[in-house]
């Protein structure tokens, strides 16, 4: 098989959590110019509505459905309607997250640890159970987690991002050996510091400065640097690839 081919996405139906801004829009937008059809569900609906006209512009059939990914009765419905509108889900990116900058432990409130934990790893479950019986029955898939750099470091900061996001790269492997004899392949994305709205205020932190010196490509990622490692998870030259962790971080996690 030719290089180029093998990360076609010609036919697939991608759906990307969060895929209205950020890591999540870059890795639409990547996996759409890659030739898949691609969802995006988000809450924020008139993001949501941007996004698809940058993905209309590339041309492959799309959609952008408004979900909260912590409103459980809401998820089957949602992917339900991904499936009779634009084929079967061949790829589900778990990219919806959000964060606690709550200090620790001491200061954390249980009420945002609930939030950390639901958006980030309970909602992954729920989402990654759902699309897996239908990838079952086409025989083929793949589930594309994202992790972080908290998945194996931990922050006295934001103790509840580092727990739930530890957890994802746990239940990514878990998923993997259990799903591998149905020929998906479950993997996860851990970026390193990517320029995004979640991050900005970091960039005023004196926090940057020990970013910038332990990152040896010495700058911040763009999300675009992260799509490419999402199409090649999502491709054929990946069928044998499931259980590991791909770390996007400019040389964070080396030092």
């Amino acid at each position: 098989m030719a290089a180029p081919s093998m990360f076609d996405l010609s036919g697939t139906v991608a759906v990307v959590t969060g895929g209205n801004g950020g890591i999540g829009r870059a890795i639409a937008l990547g996996m759409a110019g890659a030739g898949a059809s691609v969802a995006i569900l988000g809450r924020n609906q008139e993001k949501s509505n941007r996004v698809l006209e940058e993905l209309g512009a590339i041309g492959n059939p799309a959609l952008a459905l408004q979900l909260d990914v912590t409103d459980r009765d809401k998820l089957a419905p949602t992917l339900q309607k991904i499936e009779d509108e634009l084929g079967a889900i061949g790829v589900l990116v778990n990219n919806a997250g959000n964060v606690s900058l709550s200090g620790g432990i001491l200061e954390e409130n249980p009420e945002d640890w609930d939030s950390v934990i639901e958006t980030q790893l309970n909602a992954c479950f729920m989402l990654s159970k759902i699309a897996a019986k239908s990838m079952v029955n086409s025989k083929r898939g793949k589930i594309i987690n994202i992790g972080s750099m908290y998945s194996f470091f931990g922050s006295a900061l934001i103790p509840s991002y580092s727990a739930a996001k530890g957890a994802v790269i746990q239940l990514t492997k878990s998923m993997a050996i259990e799903l591998a004899p149905h020929n998906i392949q479950v993997n996860a994305i851990a970026p390193g510091w990517i320029e995004t709205d979640m991050t900005a205020p970091v960039l005023d932190l004196p926090l940057n400065d020990e970013i910038l010196a332990r990152t040896p490509a010495g700058r911040w990622g763009k999300a675009e640097e992260v799509a490419g490692t999402a199409i090649y998870l999502a491709s054929q030259a990946s069928d044998f690839v499931t259980g590991t962790t791909i770390r996007v971080d400019g040389g964070y996690a080396v030092r």
